[in-house]
């Protein structure tokens, strides 16, 4: 990266971000418990945003723009498409306030784009957007902020939140940026992996499915029922007994919870229709590799894949959940980084013959992730628990509570940490978030029974 170069590229179409053309949003809700002055300044605010991304995340200030080769994010050091940032004030009191989060009132609290497909056309699509929520008591304030998936996964994002809260707290208590660092260094471009690709090597990638172009989509599709989101508290207690009972069986902690949400959503559909027991029941872990290929978490373009594993509705039934435990577990370690590698090959050939397709007005099939297509029982997890989520200080103190991604589609499970949440030692309750059709009544389970919290409609 050249920073004074007039003009910089990076590709998000050699990954899988470009197939999540959509934005993804948070909550966060901060209480002003000390009636401090400049609460959450709504020009400190966007100050310190736009130093932010001028100076170390270019790429938020910049483009998407599709080309014949692919789809980049365009910047100029002469123009920048800063984040908006909107505000409001309500009169209402702080629990109202609250409630509305809890509920997760995205109406209300979150910034909405017009547009988020990336199409050949010139869009300004912003990367990043902000809602500020002010209470006309000075009580509370609340953060809605959406980012753009293709550019950011969930860790850079908390990354970038980190980076963004320190710079605006310096902001208020010293009122000067020239001898402040961020505390993480952002990088761009997506990691190059081409060193695990072996040619020898041939690899299914059921993570992928082909479709006709009129069952092709870049958004998650709502379904016709009705989904409501039920919160399950894992205590501490529980955490200790799964994690003994992971080991006993050697797998990891996440890998028996992703168990025990698979089974029990299995369970419960089942039972609510016996006829779908030869159906397919399919189950993903949305899987970030950093880790195993040695990648950076300042990245914005990830490793991220969805790793899937398949089972008829009746056997996932009938099985322990230590055995799905050990499903699961196989599922994960099958990515390594030639198959990652073979993964983005795969998905980039065919990006690259769609293009070509939609250039030359040619009719073809078009890539999708696999767990965006219904299925009588699906499992998808993204688990958040080790995200720096309630250390975003802003200068007036971390969140009161931070609502994840509202993601009213049928299977969805976030594993989600708490304000005191420590993954490391597990001193806390544990939240997690499922997605699942309004007649479906999770407290019939003896599995969710134990864990339940309450629903969010």
């Amino acid at each position: 990266m050249t920073a004074d170069a007039p003009e910089t590229r990076f590709s998000i179409s050699n990954n899988s971000s470009h197939l999540y053309q959509d934005h993804f949003s948070y909550i966060l809700e901060y209480k002003n418990g000390t009636q401090a002055d400049g609460f959450f300044d709504p020009e400190l605010l966007k100050k310190s945003l736009n130093i932010l991304v001028r100076k170390h995340y270019k790429p938020v200030a910049g483009w998407f723009q599709a080309r014949n080769n692919g789809i980049d994010v365009v910047y100029y050091s002469d123009k920048f498409n800063d984040p908006p940032v909107t505000t409001q004030t309500l009169d209402m009191n702080y629990e109202t306030l609250s409630r509305h989060v809890h509920d997760s009132n995205v109406e209300l609290l979150v910034p909405a784009a017009s547009s988020t497909e990336i199409t050949f056309e010139d869009n300004d699509i912003p990367m990043i957007m902000v809602k500020v929520t002010y209470l006309e008591s000075n009580e509370a304030v609340v953060l809605g902020i959406s980012y753009h998936h293709s550019l950011m996964d969930g860790t850079s994002f908390w990354t970038f939140m980190a980076n963004w809260s320190a710079l605006c707290k310096h902001l208020y208590e010293h009122g000067d940026t020239a001898e402040f660092d961020i505390p993480h260094s952002p990088t761009f471009e997506f990691p190059d992996i081409s060193h695990f690709h072996n040619p020898s090597k041939k690899f299914e990638h059921p993570e992928y499915i082909l479709v006709d172009p009129d069952q092709y989509h870049t958004k998650l599709q709502p379904g016709s029922e009705k989904i409501v989101e039920t919160i399950l508290e894992v205590s501490v207690e529980q955490q200790h007994a799964l994690r003994q009972q992971a080991r006993d069986i050697g797998v990891s902690f996440t890998e028996l919870l992703c168990a025990v949400m698979w089974k029990g959503i299995n369970g419960l559909r089942l039972e609510l229709d016996p006829e779908i027991g030869s159906g397919l029941s399919f189950y993903t872990c949305i899987l970030n590799s950093r880790t195993r290929t040695g990648v950076s978490n300042n990245v914005c373009a990830s490793p991220v894949i969805n790793t899937p594993c398949e089972r008829t509705v009746a056997e996932v039934a009938a099985l322990e959940v230590c055995d799905i435990a050990q499903l699961v577990h196989e599922a994960i370690g099958k990515c390594t980084g030639e198959y990652l590698s073979s993964s983005f090959r795969y998905l980039h050939k065919q990006f690259i013959q769609e293009l070509d397709d939609t250039r030359n007005n040619r009719v073809g099939k078009k890539v999708m992730c696999a767990f965006t297509c219904s299925a009588p029982v699906k499992c998808v997890i993204a688990s958040s628990r080790t995200f720096p989520i309630y250390s975003t200080d802003f200068g007036f103190g971390t969140p009161e509570y931070v609502h994840p991604p509202y993601l009213p589609y049928d299977g969805f499970v976030r594993i989600w940490p708490t304000p005191m949440y420590d993954a490391r030692s597990s001193n806390a309750p544990l939240h997690v978030y499922v997605s699942q059709p309004e007649h479906v009544d999770l407290s019939q389970s003896p599995l969710f029974a134990q864990f339940l919290k309450y629903n969010i409609d």
